[in-house]
């Protein structure tokens, strides 16, 4: 995996980048969890969401790394 990324010139860290993903991924996933009634079980539903982003995160950055 590269360190940064160039985006019409501008060089944007990668992580940066693959957070922007891994949000853009938790919305809907997020949205279908409510919808699904699942927040009623979780003890803290701020520490959720913020787990699931990291996880989204480090699937997102994973998975990027193997392919160059």
């Amino acid at each position: 995996m590269r360190g940064e990324l160039d985006v019409q010139g501008v060089f944007v860290p990668a992580l940066l980048v693959w957070a922007l993903v891994a949000v853009a991924l938790g919305v809907p996933l997020r949205r279908g969890l409510a919808a699904l009634h699942v927040y009623r079980w979780v003890w803290h539903p701020a520490l959720f969401d913020l787990a699931l982003f990291v996880l989204l995160w480090f699937a997102v950055t994973f998975i990027a790394s193997r392919f160059p």
